[in-house]
């Protein structure tokens, strides 16, 4: 019997398990199909996070976080995770080779991946000049023109975002209308900044091996081409969670989840069901950054050891 499982092994995972053992837990398995690290891993560069002076790869940066997990008695199980259920007090965790685990207490931390675009270029220029994450990119574009597509909240707040650091920023989308907030729409509309392009889309992503260097788009009425010379795009067309494995056999999901199939959590990370907890990218109004992600697995991990010693 495991005291506690942890599914996922980003940043909120890692700093879970760390919390947990050190915390005194003595049966502290991490489920993680791969190496831990998390989608992190493939950024090539981190400046942002506290404390970490130097700029390193998202590889180089979590390295040590594995060394040091394991360190206090962290147990990795290379596994992937096709299930969780409770039945009863006990919650039961199925791989995929068939192969059950019972656990007392879960942290759900499988994070998630923002969805791609599809268009040419995006793969090839990927961490080069093409990003989801204006937060964590944001700053390497000072001063410089920028594209973002998009017409949701996320594109429309991020493009925002993006406008107080560059120069300008072309905010394209295949509709001309945008589904986002009507006050988002209008701090849009009144950014001297933004430029909106409608109705297009980006028919491709061009650069060098520098990274990229322009976006050639389409308006979808009139079939113009045009290309802006732009170091960087911005792509925001959706972003799955990973909840995928808390699907029940009659469909149902395990604990609440809202619209997009994110984890609902109180501030302690709680879920709706006892003894389950979840943190990091997974979770409603997760930020997506990687110190929040740390934060919420700390916090998660101290609510399980508080409820491991209550169910004592």
């Amino acid at each position: 019997m495991i005291d506690l499982a942890i599914i996922g092994g980003g940043p909120a995972g890692l700093s879970a398990g760390l919390y947990a053992t050190r915390g005194g837990i003595k049966n502290v398995v991490l489920f993680e199909k791969g190496m831990p690290g998390g989608q992190i891993t493939g950024s090539s560069e981190i400046e942002n996070y506290p404390g970490v002076k130097e700029v390193i790869s998202g590889l180089e940066f979590m390295e040590p976080w594995q060394e040091q997990c394991f360190r206090f008695g962290l147990q990795h199980e290379m596994s992937e995770i096709s299930r969780i259920s409770k039945s009863g007090e006990i919650f039961e965790i199925l791989d995929t080779s068939g192969k059950v685990s019972q656990a007392k207490a879960v942290i759900f931390a499988t994070g998630g991946r923002p969805k791609r675009a599809g268009i040419k270029g995006e793969s090839e220029f990927w961490g080069r000049g093409v990003s989801t994450c204006a937060t964590c990119d944001g700053f390497f574009y000072k001063d410089k023109e920028v594209a973002v597509l998009g017409g949701g909240d996320t594109a429309l707040e991020e493009a925002v975002y993006l406008t107080r650091m560059c120069k300008k920023v072309y905010l394209i989308h295949r509709r001309d209308g945008f589904r986002a907030a009507p006050t988002t729409i209008e701090h849009v509309k009144n950014n001297p900044k933004i430029q909106i392009v409608t109705p297009s889309i980006v028919e491709e992503i061009r650069g060098d091996s520098s990274g990229v260097s322009s976006v050639v788009i389409k308006n979808i009425q009139s079939g113009e081409l045009r290309e802006l010379a732009v170091p960087g795009i911005f792509i925001f067309v959706g972003y799955d969670v990973n909840t995928q494995i808390l699907t029940q056999e009659d469909g149902s999901m395990l604990c609440e989840c809202d619209e997009y199939k994110s984890v609902k959590v109180d501030l302690s990370m709680r879920t709706s069901v006892s003894g389950l907890f979840a943190a990091g990218d997974v979770r409603i109004q997760a930020p997506k950054q990687v110190v929040c992600a740390a934060g919420d697995g700390a916090t998660a991990a101290l609510q399980a050891i508080s409820y491991l010693e209550q169910a004592k």
